[in-house]
């Protein structure tokens, strides 16, 4: 019995379209648990590099407070530092510019809020990348899923017809066959929606924690101090 019914018969007994459908839910499961575990685990690297912010104002000098942010080139922190500090230097007098060029119209703190902003702006759309597949594999598998099960009652009542029987033995086992493809979308799509949810929340978090940052780079690059409690430790570089 084991070996008339299930997912296993399904594949065997059906059609092209039936194994297209089983193969489309299973790459959209594998493309979304790869997402959701890559996606965690940089997570988990940015909030440990995160934790270097408070070093960073902590620090003696602004070359030692670009060390306390860690040594990652994929840092979203330290590259937000590092922009602030070529930002800030790049309007600077004496840095070898025979002429002045159009950026040098800018006054320099709108120079460092722009800089910093493009940082925070290009972290943010790497921390995205991959949840474009959540969304789609949330919002598809389930009506894909559900064309499978379409497809699938149809070639079973056509099979029953065919066979001039209709007893529940002769049914039961492919309507409930074409069922498992709904269940199937379903359980593609569930994970990928509560792993894009999760991954949204997580993100914003990361985000708030760089535009704090970056605000704080901000009055410290402008004013030579961090903004509110810890401002004396701004101080240096």
């Amino acid at each position: 019995m084991n070996t008339s019914y299930g997912l296993v018969n399904v594949w065997a007994q059906g059609d092209g379209v039936t194994r297209s459908v089983l193969l489309i839910l299973l790459t959209m499961s594998l493309a979304s648990w790869i997402v959701i575990l890559l996606r965690l685990l940089d997570l988990r690297r940015l909030a440990a590099q995160s934790k270097g912010t408070e070093a960073f104002w902590h620090a003696k000098d602004l070359g030692l407070g670009l060390k306390a942010l860690g040594q990652e080139s994929d840092s979203p922190f330290l590259a937000l530092a590092l922009e602030g500090v070529k930002a800030a230097a790049h309007l600077q007098p004496g840095t070898g510019n025979s002429q002045p060029e159009l950026h040098q119209s800018f006054d320099f703190s709108d120079w460092v809020t722009r800089s910093l902003r493009n940082s925070v702006d290009d972290s943010t759309a790497r921390m995205q990348s991959g949840l474009a597949i959540l969304a789609s594999a949330g919002s598809t598998a389930p009506f894909v899923g559900l064309f499978g099960t379409v497809w699938g009652i149809y070639h079973a009542l056509m099979s029953i017809g065919m066979a001039g029987q209709a007893t529940i033995d002769k049914v039961a086992g492919p309507i409930g066959e074409a069922l498992i493809m709904t269940a199937l979308g379903l359980a593609v799509a569930i994970p990928a929606v509560l792993g894009y949810n999760a991954l949204v929340r997580a993100n914003k978090n990361v985000i708030a924690k760089l535009n704090r940052f970056a605000h704080d780079l901000h009055a410290f690059f402008v004013t030579g101090a961090r903004v509110g409690p810890g401002s004396t430790g701004a101080s240096g570089g």
